[in-house]
Protein backbone atom coordinates (compact mmCIF):
# COMPACT_ATOMS: atom_id res chain seq x y z
CA UNK A 1 0.00 0.00 0.00
CA UNK A 2 1.26 3.47 -0.94
CA UNK A 3 0.74 6.45 1.89
CA UNK A 4 -2.12 9.82 0.92
CA UNK A 5 0.85 11.67 0.96
CA UNK A 6 3.21 10.01 -1.74
CA UNK A 7 -0.13 9.76 -3.95
CA UNK A 8 -0.71 13.36 -3.57
CA UNK A 9 2.59 14.46 -3.95
CA UNK A 10 2.17 12.49 -7.78
CA UNK A 11 -1.40 14.00 -8.27
CA UNK A 12 0.22 17.13 -7.70
CA UNK A 13 1.75 16.65 -11.03
CA UNK A 14 -0.95 16.28 -13.10
CA UNK A 15 -2.36 19.46 -14.38
CA UNK A 16 -5.71 20.55 -15.37
CA UNK A 17 -5.08 21.81 -19.47
CA UNK A 18 -7.40 24.78 -19.73
CA UNK A 19 -6.59 26.22 -15.78
CA UNK A 20 -3.21 25.51 -15.36
CA UNK A 21 -3.07 24.24 -11.90
CA UNK A 22 -2.70 21.28 -10.54
CA UNK A 23 -5.63 18.89 -9.94
CA UNK A 24 -5.07 18.84 -6.22
CA UNK A 25 -5.15 22.41 -5.80
CA UNK A 26 -7.75 22.64 -7.35
CA UNK A 27 -9.46 20.41 -5.24
CA UNK A 28 -10.24 17.77 -7.95
CA UNK A 29 -9.47 14.89 -5.91
CA UNK A 30 -12.35 14.24 -4.20
CA UNK A 31 -11.21 10.32 -2.62
CA UNK A 32 -8.33 8.23 -2.24
CA UNK A 33 -8.27 4.77 -1.37
CA UNK A 34 -4.82 2.44 -1.51
CA UNK A 35 -5.15 -0.85 -0.15
CA UNK A 36 -3.95 -5.00 -1.02
CA UNK A 37 -5.66 -4.65 -4.30
CA UNK A 38 -4.37 -1.22 -5.55
CA UNK A 39 -5.14 2.54 -5.72
CA UNK A 40 -8.25 3.94 -6.52
CA UNK A 41 -9.20 7.54 -7.10
CA UNK A 42 -12.71 9.55 -7.22
CA UNK A 43 -12.50 12.85 -9.04
CA UNK A 44 -14.74 15.66 -8.71
CA UNK A 45 -14.89 18.09 -11.46
CA UNK A 46 -17.05 21.55 -11.58
CA UNK A 47 -19.10 20.10 -14.08
CA UNK A 48 -20.38 16.50 -16.08
CA UNK A 49 -19.29 17.82 -19.12
CA UNK A 50 -15.47 18.92 -18.91
CA UNK A 51 -14.37 18.30 -21.73
CA UNK A 52 -10.63 17.39 -20.74
CA UNK A 53 -11.26 14.93 -17.90
CA UNK A 54 -10.25 11.96 -19.92
CA UNK A 55 -6.96 13.54 -20.69
CA UNK A 56 -6.99 14.51 -16.76
CA UNK A 57 -7.49 10.54 -16.08
CA UNK A 58 -4.77 9.26 -18.34
CA UNK A 59 -2.51 11.60 -16.82
CA UNK A 60 -3.40 10.48 -13.04
CA UNK A 61 -2.35 6.72 -14.25
CA UNK A 62 0.75 8.37 -15.74
CA UNK A 63 2.32 9.90 -13.13
CA UNK A 64 1.05 7.54 -10.61
CA UNK A 65 3.16 5.02 -12.35
CA UNK A 66 6.16 7.17 -12.94
CA UNK A 67 6.10 8.58 -9.30
CA UNK A 68 5.10 5.28 -7.70
CA UNK A 69 6.94 2.63 -9.94
CA UNK A 70 5.94 0.99 -13.12
CA UNK A 71 4.40 -1.60 -11.21
CA UNK A 72 1.78 -0.07 -9.10
CA UNK A 73 -1.97 -1.03 -9.94
CA UNK A 74 -4.08 1.45 -10.06
CA UNK A 75 -7.53 -0.03 -9.97
CA UNK A 76 -10.20 3.01 -10.49
CA UNK A 77 -10.14 6.26 -11.14
CA UNK A 78 -14.24 7.20 -10.99
CA UNK A 79 -15.77 10.51 -12.15
CA UNK A 80 -18.43 12.14 -9.74
CA UNK A 81 -19.49 15.69 -10.84
CA UNK A 82 -19.88 17.97 -7.82
CA UNK A 83 -23.26 19.01 -7.66
CA UNK A 84 -24.02 22.59 -6.40
CA UNK A 85 -27.50 23.45 -4.66
CA UNK A 86 -27.99 27.09 -4.84
CA UNK A 87 -28.88 28.39 -1.07
CA UNK A 88 -32.75 29.00 -1.52
CA UNK A 89 -33.66 26.10 -3.63
CA UNK A 90 -36.69 24.86 -3.33
CA UNK A 91 -37.17 21.31 -3.81
CA UNK A 92 -40.81 21.62 -4.82
CA UNK A 93 -39.81 23.90 -8.23
CA UNK A 94 -37.50 20.89 -9.20
CA UNK A 95 -39.13 19.02 -12.12
CA UNK A 96 -41.11 16.01 -10.70
CA UNK A 97 -40.09 15.83 -7.66
CA UNK A 98 -42.56 13.47 -5.85
CA UNK A 99 -41.74 10.70 -8.15
CA UNK A 100 -39.37 8.11 -6.70
CA UNK A 101 -38.10 6.51 -9.78
CA UNK A 102 -38.31 7.87 -13.93
CA UNK A 103 -37.78 5.15 -15.98
CA UNK A 104 -37.16 5.55 -19.86
CA UNK A 105 -38.31 2.81 -22.25
CA UNK A 106 -37.25 3.52 -25.27
CA UNK A 107 -35.82 2.07 -28.95
CA UNK A 108 -33.36 2.13 -31.78
CA UNK A 109 -35.96 2.11 -34.27
CA UNK A 110 -39.42 2.08 -34.81
CA UNK A 111 -42.07 -1.02 -35.22
CA UNK A 112 -40.61 -3.25 -32.26
CA UNK A 113 -43.55 -2.87 -29.72
CA UNK A 114 -41.93 0.03 -27.86
CA UNK A 115 -45.40 1.54 -26.87
CA UNK A 116 -47.12 -1.72 -26.42
CA UNK A 117 -44.11 -2.55 -24.09
CA UNK A 118 -43.88 0.58 -21.89
CA UNK A 119 -48.09 0.85 -21.95
CA UNK A 120 -47.88 -3.09 -20.47
CA UNK A 121 -45.29 -2.83 -18.05
CA UNK A 122 -46.85 0.29 -16.82
CA UNK A 123 -49.81 -1.16 -16.07
CA UNK A 124 -48.07 -4.43 -14.43
CA UNK A 125 -46.07 -2.27 -11.71
CA UNK A 126 -49.62 -1.00 -10.77
CA UNK A 127 -51.45 -4.52 -10.47
CA UNK A 128 -47.91 -5.02 -7.71
CA UNK A 129 -48.96 -2.28 -5.66
CA UNK A 130 -46.94 0.89 -7.10
CA UNK A 131 -47.97 4.60 -7.76
CA UNK A 132 -47.55 4.24 -11.44
CA UNK A 133 -47.59 7.41 -14.40
CA UNK A 134 -46.84 6.59 -17.87
CA UNK A 135 -45.68 9.93 -20.38
CA UNK A 136 -46.00 9.55 -23.86
CA UNK A 137 -42.90 11.28 -24.78
CA UNK A 138 -43.63 10.07 -28.56
CA UNK A 139 -44.39 13.90 -29.46
CA UNK A 140 -44.55 12.72 -33.46
CA UNK A 141 -46.17 9.41 -33.00
CA UNK A 142 -48.29 9.35 -30.17
CA UNK A 143 -49.72 5.90 -30.02
CA UNK A 144 -50.64 5.06 -26.14
CA UNK A 145 -54.40 7.15 -26.85
CA UNK A 146 -55.10 4.39 -29.20
CA UNK A 147 -53.85 1.72 -26.91
CA UNK A 148 -55.79 2.79 -24.00
CA UNK A 149 -59.13 3.51 -26.14
CA UNK A 150 -58.76 7.06 -24.83
CA UNK A 151 -58.31 9.24 -27.90
CA UNK A 152 -60.99 11.77 -27.70
CA UNK A 153 -59.43 12.28 -24.02
CA UNK A 154 -59.09 15.77 -23.30
CA UNK A 155 -57.53 16.70 -20.32
CA UNK A 156 -59.11 19.30 -17.94
CA UNK A 157 -56.82 22.19 -16.30
CA UNK A 158 -57.08 22.86 -12.47
CA UNK A 159 -55.57 25.46 -10.38
CA UNK A 160 -53.17 24.32 -7.26
CA UNK A 161 -51.17 26.23 -5.12
CA UNK A 162 -51.75 28.88 -7.74
CA UNK A 163 -50.06 27.40 -10.58
CA UNK A 164 -52.56 25.52 -13.80
CA UNK A 165 -51.98 21.85 -13.75
CA UNK A 166 -52.97 19.15 -16.44
CA UNK A 167 -55.20 16.55 -15.51
CA UNK A 168 -53.63 12.75 -16.25
CA UNK A 169 -56.58 10.62 -17.57
CA UNK A 170 -56.14 7.50 -15.03
CA UNK A 171 -56.78 3.78 -16.72
CA UNK A 172 -56.03 0.86 -15.12
CA UNK A 173 -54.74 2.37 -12.04
CA UNK A 174 -51.88 4.52 -14.18
CA UNK A 175 -51.98 8.34 -14.72
CA UNK A 176 -51.36 9.21 -18.54
CA UNK A 177 -50.42 12.49 -20.32
CA UNK A 178 -49.70 11.88 -24.25
CA UNK A 179 -49.51 14.50 -27.05
CA UNK A 180 -52.25 12.44 -28.75
CA UNK A 181 -54.75 13.87 -25.89
CA UNK A 182 -54.18 17.44 -27.24
CA UNK A 183 -54.41 17.09 -31.47
CA UNK A 184 -57.06 15.23 -33.41
CA UNK A 185 -55.81 11.51 -33.97
CA UNK A 186 -56.00 12.32 -38.22
CA UNK A 187 -54.07 15.24 -37.08
CA UNK A 188 -50.21 15.71 -38.10
CA UNK A 189 -47.71 17.38 -35.42
CA UNK A 190 -45.36 19.24 -37.31
CA UNK A 191 -43.46 21.05 -35.12
CA UNK A 192 -39.33 21.75 -34.72
CA UNK A 193 -37.37 20.32 -32.55
CA UNK A 194 -37.50 22.53 -29.93
CA UNK A 195 -41.13 23.05 -29.74
CA UNK A 196 -41.61 19.44 -29.02
CA UNK A 197 -39.36 19.76 -26.79
CA UNK A 198 -40.73 22.36 -25.27
CA UNK A 199 -44.08 20.59 -24.85
CA UNK A 200 -42.64 17.72 -23.02
CA UNK A 201 -41.46 19.73 -20.78
CA UNK A 202 -44.54 21.66 -20.21
CA UNK A 203 -46.17 17.81 -19.49
CA UNK A 204 -43.45 17.07 -16.97
CA UNK A 205 -44.18 20.63 -15.07
CA UNK A 206 -47.74 21.40 -15.32
CA UNK A 207 -48.63 17.50 -15.39
CA UNK A 208 -50.52 17.02 -12.26
CA UNK A 209 -48.60 13.60 -11.30
CA UNK A 210 -48.35 14.21 -7.59
CA UNK A 211 -46.21 11.47 -5.76
CA UNK A 212 -45.60 8.35 -7.54
CA UNK A 213 -43.02 5.42 -7.24
CA UNK A 214 -42.90 5.12 -10.82
CA UNK A 215 -42.88 7.33 -13.97
CA UNK A 216 -42.69 5.47 -17.52
CA UNK A 217 -41.61 7.52 -20.09
CA UNK A 218 -42.60 5.94 -23.84
CA UNK A 219 -39.79 7.65 -26.01
CA UNK A 220 -39.63 8.52 -29.76
CA UNK A 221 -37.54 5.70 -31.72
CA UNK A 222 -33.63 6.88 -31.96
CA UNK A 223 -31.77 9.20 -30.47
CA UNK A 224 -33.37 12.83 -30.20
CA UNK A 225 -34.17 16.06 -29.31
CA UNK A 226 -36.64 14.57 -26.62
CA UNK A 227 -34.25 12.00 -25.50
CA UNK A 228 -31.31 14.96 -24.50
CA UNK A 229 -34.28 17.15 -23.01
CA UNK A 230 -35.56 14.36 -20.69
CA UNK A 231 -31.68 13.43 -19.43
CA UNK A 232 -31.08 17.37 -18.91
CA UNK A 233 -34.78 18.29 -17.37
CA UNK A 234 -34.84 15.09 -14.67
CA UNK A 235 -32.77 12.66 -13.09
CA UNK A 236 -33.58 9.34 -15.22
CA UNK A 237 -33.36 6.11 -12.64
CA UNK A 238 -32.52 4.18 -16.06
CA UNK A 239 -33.28 3.04 -19.25
CA UNK A 240 -34.83 0.33 -20.62
CA UNK A 241 -34.16 -0.94 -24.47
CA UNK A 242 -36.72 -2.51 -26.65
CA UNK A 243 -35.92 -4.67 -30.11
CA UNK A 244 -36.79 -7.52 -31.68
CA UNK A 245 -34.37 -10.21 -32.16
CA UNK A 246 -34.18 -9.04 -35.82
CA UNK A 247 -30.11 -7.74 -36.71
CA UNK A 248 -31.10 -4.78 -38.11
CA UNK A 249 -33.12 -3.88 -34.60
CA UNK A 250 -30.19 -4.97 -32.72
CA UNK A 251 -28.05 -2.96 -34.62
CA UNK A 252 -29.96 -0.10 -33.69
CA UNK A 253 -30.45 -1.48 -30.44
CA UNK A 254 -26.92 -0.96 -29.99
CA UNK A 255 -26.64 2.43 -30.67
CA UNK A 256 -29.88 3.15 -28.05
CA UNK A 257 -27.26 1.90 -25.25
CA UNK A 258 -24.58 3.71 -26.19
CA UNK A 259 -26.09 6.67 -26.22
CA UNK A 260 -27.14 6.12 -22.48
CA UNK A 261 -24.27 4.53 -21.36
CA UNK A 262 -22.10 7.64 -22.79
CA UNK A 263 -20.03 9.95 -20.57
CA UNK A 264 -22.37 12.98 -20.83
CA UNK A 265 -25.59 11.18 -20.82
CA UNK A 266 -24.62 8.38 -17.98
CA UNK A 267 -28.16 6.89 -17.42
CA UNK A 268 -27.57 3.39 -16.28
CA UNK A 269 -29.39 0.62 -18.50
CA UNK A 270 -31.64 -1.41 -17.00
CA UNK A 271 -31.93 -3.95 -19.34
CA UNK A 272 -32.97 -5.06 -22.99
CA UNK A 273 -36.54 -6.38 -23.31
CA UNK A 274 -36.62 -8.97 -26.67
CA UNK A 275 -40.30 -8.09 -28.34
CA UNK A 276 -41.57 -10.41 -30.72
CA UNK A 277 -39.20 -13.49 -29.33
CA UNK A 278 -41.46 -16.29 -30.95
CA UNK A 279 -44.73 -16.38 -33.44
CA UNK A 280 -47.40 -18.42 -31.67
CA UNK A 281 -50.48 -19.24 -33.15
CA UNK A 282 -53.64 -19.45 -31.12
CA UNK A 283 -54.72 -22.46 -32.31
CA UNK A 284 -51.28 -24.07 -31.14
CA UNK A 285 -49.85 -22.58 -28.50
CA UNK A 286 -47.38 -24.90 -27.02
CA UNK A 287 -45.77 -24.06 -30.83
CA UNK A 288 -42.77 -21.36 -30.91
CA UNK A 289 -41.78 -19.76 -34.55
CA UNK A 290 -38.72 -17.78 -34.53
CA UNK A 291 -39.88 -15.70 -37.77
CA UNK A 292 -37.04 -12.82 -36.58
CA UNK A 293 -34.42 -15.34 -35.04
CA UNK A 294 -33.72 -16.89 -31.77
CA UNK A 295 -32.46 -15.09 -29.06
CA UNK A 296 -31.01 -12.33 -30.58
CA UNK A 297 -31.46 -9.77 -28.00
CA UNK A 298 -30.07 -12.59 -25.20
CA UNK A 299 -26.81 -12.61 -27.60
CA UNK A 300 -26.57 -8.63 -27.47
CA UNK A 301 -27.35 -8.50 -23.52
CA UNK A 302 -24.34 -11.08 -22.84
CA UNK A 303 -22.54 -8.85 -25.32
CA UNK A 304 -23.15 -5.38 -23.95
CA UNK A 305 -23.11 -6.43 -20.33
CA UNK A 306 -26.70 -5.89 -19.39
CA UNK A 307 -29.49 -7.55 -18.19
CA UNK A 308 -32.06 -9.17 -20.53
CA UNK A 309 -35.24 -8.44 -18.85
CA UNK A 310 -37.46 -10.44 -20.62
CA UNK A 311 -38.90 -12.04 -23.74
CA UNK A 312 -42.40 -11.17 -25.06
CA UNK A 313 -44.04 -13.58 -27.67
CA UNK A 314 -45.64 -12.34 -30.78
CA UNK A 315 -49.51 -13.26 -30.13
CA UNK A 316 -52.75 -12.28 -31.79
CA UNK A 317 -53.90 -10.95 -28.42
CA UNK A 318 -51.45 -8.66 -27.99
CA UNK A 319 -52.09 -6.64 -30.94
CA UNK A 320 -55.80 -6.98 -30.40
CA UNK A 321 -55.55 -5.29 -26.97
CA UNK A 322 -53.44 -2.68 -28.16
CA UNK A 323 -55.98 -2.15 -31.03
CA UNK A 324 -59.19 -1.71 -28.88
CA UNK A 325 -57.80 -0.26 -26.01
CA UNK A 326 -57.32 -3.39 -23.63
CA UNK A 327 -53.65 -4.26 -22.84
CA UNK A 328 -53.16 -7.63 -22.57
CA UNK A 329 -51.54 -7.49 -19.32
CA UNK A 330 -55.10 -7.45 -18.33
CA UNK A 331 -56.83 -10.60 -19.28
CA UNK A 332 -54.84 -13.38 -17.18
CA UNK A 333 -53.42 -15.13 -20.14
CA UNK A 334 -49.70 -16.78 -20.74
CA UNK A 335 -48.86 -13.23 -22.69
CA UNK A 336 -50.27 -10.87 -19.47
CA UNK A 337 -47.96 -13.60 -16.90
CA UNK A 338 -44.58 -12.53 -19.73
CA UNK A 339 -45.60 -9.03 -18.55
CA UNK A 340 -46.07 -9.66 -14.78
CA UNK A 341 -42.53 -11.27 -14.97
CA UNK A 342 -41.13 -8.18 -16.72
CA UNK A 343 -42.67 -5.84 -14.27
CA UNK A 344 -40.88 -7.83 -11.32
CA UNK A 345 -37.43 -7.79 -13.09
CA UNK A 346 -37.97 -4.28 -13.42
CA UNK A 347 -38.54 -3.33 -10.09
CA UNK A 348 -35.72 -5.50 -8.86
CA UNK A 349 -33.74 -3.74 -11.31
CA UNK A 350 -34.24 -0.84 -9.90
CA UNK A 351 -34.07 -1.58 -6.53
CA UNK A 352 -30.67 -2.89 -7.18
CA UNK A 353 -29.57 0.37 -8.99
CA UNK A 354 -31.02 2.62 -6.15
CA UNK A 355 -28.87 0.14 -3.13
CA UNK A 356 -25.72 -0.16 -5.60
CA UNK A 357 -25.06 3.21 -7.06
CA UNK A 358 -25.29 7.48 -6.42
CA UNK A 359 -28.95 8.74 -7.61
CA UNK A 360 -28.60 9.85 -11.32
CA UNK A 361 -27.75 13.88 -12.33
CA UNK A 362 -29.48 16.12 -15.02
CA UNK A 363 -27.26 16.30 -17.63
CA UNK A 364 -25.06 19.58 -18.46
CA UNK A 365 -24.80 20.21 -22.09
CA UNK A 366 -22.69 22.88 -23.58
CA UNK A 367 -25.00 24.92 -26.01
Amino acid sequence: MYSKEKILAALAEVKHPEKGKDIVTLGLVSEIISDSEGISITLAPDKSNDPFINSIRSSVTRSLKENLGPDVTVRDIRVIPRVEVPKHHEKEKELLSGIKNIIAVSSGKGGVGKSTIAVNLAIAIGMKGFSVGLLDADIFGPSIPKMLNAEDYRPEVRMKDGKDLIVPLERYGVKILSTGFFVSPSEAVIWRGPMASGFLKQLMEQGDWGELDYLIFDLPPGTSDIHLTLVQEVPVTGAIVVSTPQAVALADAIKGISMFRSEKINVPVLGLVENMSWFTPAELPDKKYYIFGKDGCRDLAEKMDVPLLGQIPLVQSICEGSDNGNPVVLDGSATANAFMDLADEVIEKVEIRNRDHRPTIKVEMNK
